[in-house]
């Protein structure tokens, strides 16, 4: 699909089937598509763990767009809260002793959006990923009113994976604007195949309106 015919919304809340769905990648890869379009776009990293310093995934994103290291990288707005260890956000504040900072980074995404016009916001792990306790990702997505884009896969297991992470964002009343199919993990041909038709299927029939996109191994 042409990205030129395509319509974004300003702001994007990438997030996966799991924790190891390639969103980093699918999320680089989109906003390289809407650079080489002429859309102005930057991407963020809801919240980081597993990092120190700066996050692994904005490496990817800027390797990926070819844009290099931007000033909002360097002072933090991309990636507004990193956490050392490699957990969910509200286990990884734990064993940092600090609260996670949400204020900080519905902030952090405002400024973005005016400097730039367009964020794609990828974030950490799956759809129901804790932040604090039981406030989920798919909270903050719903209460900030965040269009979601689902990366999946072609992995044994992944149908069930997809849809249950649809049905739960239909469900909490999050618009759908994407599905990005992931083809890095393709490794069973037969699962495969079946995989993209039974996902193509499943949005025809329950929700007609969500792009299905498809991207390369990168």
């Amino acid at each position: 699909m042409n990205f030129n015919e395509i319509e974004f919304p300003s702001r994007l809340f990438v997030t996966g089937i799991d924790t190891d769905a390639g969103k980093s990648y699918a999320t680089g890869w989109l906003a390289r598509g809407m650079i080489d379009v002429g859309i102005s776009v930057v991407t963020q990293k809801f919240v980081q763990t597993g990092n120190r310093e700066s996050s692994e995934d904005i490496d990817i994103h800027r390797k990926l767009t070819g844009t290099g290291m931007l000033p909002e990288d360097i002072s933090h707005l991309t990636a507004p809260e990193i956490f050392t260890y490699p957990a969910s956000p509200d286990l990884a504040a734990r064993i940092d002793g600090r609260e996670l900072n949400l204020e900080a980074i519905t902030e952090a995404t405002a400024t973005l959006e005016e400097r730039y016009g367009h964020v794609l916001i990828e974030g950490a792990g799956g759809v129901m990923v804790p932040l604090k306790g039981e406030y989920l990702t798919i909270d903050y997505i719903r209460e900030q009113k965040l269009p979601a884009i689902l990366v999946t896969n072609g992995r044994l297991g992944s149908i069930s994976h997809t849809l249950l992470a649809l049905t739960a964002l239909q469900s909490a009343g999050i618009p759908l604007f994407a599905v990005i199919y992931n083809s890095h993990f393709d490794k069973d041909k037969i699962i495969c195949k079946d995989t993209r038709n039974y996902i193509r299927k499943w949005l025809g029939k329950n929700s007609p309106d969500t792009l299905y996109l498809e991207m390369p191994s990168l």
